[in-house]
């Protein structure tokens, strides 16, 4: 761990930040995290650093961190006090916010911000960045093209979310692309993209508009590809159900540790949502064309890894390799 060293153009100041802002604005910073007023760490891409860049000034105690956490929650327009001591939000530029206040989080409030990518890469980019070899970008362009239903799993921070973005920006600007999210991450490069964001209950416990409910909207609003930004419940009973019922070329995307452990993590949430683990192996084998799993290396670069199949063996799910050239 090293700290990050001062440099004279720190690129714009997102004001909003208060003394978060110069982190925020250095170059290709995913992540801020703030454990302590003389604690805090960002991740470029190479793993955690230590910052400095005056943070000790300008958060010089824990009341400080609070304080700051407390206004970064009101301008999410969400709550944060001690009735409500944990709140997950989108920031006015759309960086994802997540903070905790004592007691719940021991000692100090605990701030994480994650940055939005400025836009969706072209496949180039996804080449260049060593995401994906030339050849493995040819395939998924493939796939896009000839409306594959596809999940994208990886573990957090492992570029789910970015590729998912790039594939997305492939697909013909004749289509209409509905996204559903729980926070507004997926931005592709395309003209024809309607977006759907979980709304969680009031501090009543009144209102909310579950994934579930926003997928079940999705398909009454004549999309060509329905996308789940996340999938992490009781939502995936109902995303099976439109991939086996005519709505091809869907991407959805699911926290798993490897390409193997995906039957299992599909079974869980089924389990979630009232499905039992054959009905589950049934839809999933029937709605994915593919799985592609992503992993961050020790270089800090997010790579595709893993490109399988989903199938049955002996009315159990289960992965196999991809035909040849990477066909399902």
């Amino acid at each position: 761990m090293h700290a990050v060293p001062d440099l004279p153009e720190l690129g714009p100041d997102p004001g909003w930040a208060g003394a978060l802002g110069p982190l925020l604005a250095l170059p290709g910073v995913t992540d801020v995290l703030v454990n302590g007023p003389a604690d805090v760490w960002l991740d470029r891409g190479a793993g955690l650093e230590r910052a400095d860049l005056g943070i000790r000034a300008s958060l010089p105690d824990a009341r400080a961190v609070r304080d700051l956490a407390v206004r970064l929650a009101s301008l999410a327009g969400r709550r944060l006090d001690d009735a409500a001591p944990c709140v997950d939000a989108r920031l006015p530029d759309g960086s994802r916010l997540h903070a905790v206040l004592p007691p719940v989080a021991d000692g100090c409030a605990a701030v994480s911000i994650r940055r939005l990518s400025a836009g969706a890469l072209d496949p180039r980019e996804l080449v260049a960045s060593g995401m994906v070899d030339a050849h493995g970008m040819r395939v998924l362009t493939s796939y896009v093209h000839h409306h594959a239903t596809l999940l994208i799993t990886g573990a957090t921070g492992s570029g789910k979310t970015t590729l998912l973005t790039a594939l997305l920006s492939l697909a013909a600007p004749t289509e209409r692309i509905v996204v559903i999210e729980e926070a507004g991450e997926v931005a592709p490069e395309h003209p024809h993209v309607v977006r759907l964001v979980e709304r969680r209950a009031n501090v009543d416990g009144a209102g909310a508009v579950p994934l579930s409910a926003l997928v079940r909207e999705a398909l009454r609003m004549r999309p060509d590809r329905v996308v789940l930004g996340e999938c992490r419940g009781a939502e995936l009973r109902e995303v099976l159900l439109a991939f086996n019922t005519g709505h091809r070329g869907g991407l959805v995307t699911m926290h798993a540790n490897s390409a193997a452990d995906v039957p299992a993590r599909l079974t869980a949430l089924g389990a979630l949502a009232g499905m039992g683990p054959e009905a589950v192996a049934l839809h999933a084998a029937a709605a994915f064309d593919a799985v592609i799993h992503l992993q961050r290396g020790s270089d800090g670069v997010r790579r595709v890894v893993e490109a399988m199949r989903l199938v049955l063996r002996d009315g159990r799910l289960a992965v196999a390799p991809l035909g040849p050239g990477g066909a399902p």
